[in-house]
């Protein structure tokens, strides 16, 4: 369950994660924008996912899905659907809830059915370089440990399909708190905490390994039928 070496990508991670910590606390970035670049990371993740079983899909086509105990060969079109269907519910709860809380977004008459083509209004020039240096490491990370490696040649597409939920767990709950925080004022701190959780989260919990060995046990229980 947890990560033995870190790899090239983790010491990237941790630069793009203290860079908002440096920001807020010593170059006076705004707390709340630096929070929704964080919860625009998990848009940004979803689609980085996606781009990746695309790939995926337009290497091997087909792929195995695991239904209970019994097991087919799906189109990766399927898969695809599937998770935008699903992970597009998660996300939106997420920022339905964050919105409703934190209160980001009352004065440009945002919401959660506006949001996906209004969001650049709530970003300064500050917070759209986090954001955009999220971008890039997502991007760098997907051609360097997906493409480059090999990896969309041989992943199963059940994994790649649930990979970004374990973190996105966490990210959803600390979501939920960090918007109290902006609520009572305490933004640097929540900024700080949360940078560190998310940190030690990714960098030292392999979550990869916990979903490969769900994986397995899933396949051991199908191939019983």
């Amino acid at each position: 369950m947890l990560k033995r070496k870190l790899t090239q990508s983790d010491y990237y991670l941790i630069a793009v994660n203290l860079l908002p910590v440096a920001g807020v606390w010593l170059w006076d970035w705004s707390p709340n924008e630096v929070f929704l670049v964080y919860c625009l990371e998990t848009i940004m993740i979803g689609i980085f996912n996606l781009v990746k079983m695309g790939i995926v899909t337009a290497t091997r086509k087909t792929d195995t899905w695991y239904n209970g105990t019994n097991r087919t060969n799906q189109s990766g079109l399927f898969f695809m659907l599937f998770f935008l269907l699903h992970y597009g519910i998660f996300t939106g709860v997420q920022m339905g809830i964050f919105f409703s809380v934190s209160g980001i977004g009352e004065g440009s008459n945002i919401t959660a059915f506006n949001f996906f083509y209004k969001w650049p209004q709530l970003l300064s020039f500050d917070s759209l370089v986090m954001f955009l240096v999220f971008v890039s490491f997502y991007g760098f990370k997907m051609i360097v440990n997906f493409i480059r490696s090999g990896e969309y040649r041989t992943i199963p597409m059940t994994l790649l399909l649930f990979q970004p939920y374990g973190r996105i767990f966490i990210q959803q709950v600390t979501v939920i708190i960090g918007s109290m925080f902006l609520t009572f004022g305490a933004g640097k701190i929540f900024i700080l905490i949360f940078a560190l959780i998310k940190i030690f989260v990714e960098l030292f919990i392999d979550l990869e390994s916990i979903l490969r060995k769900g994986l397995k046990g899933i396949e051991k229980e199908s191939g019983k039928q």
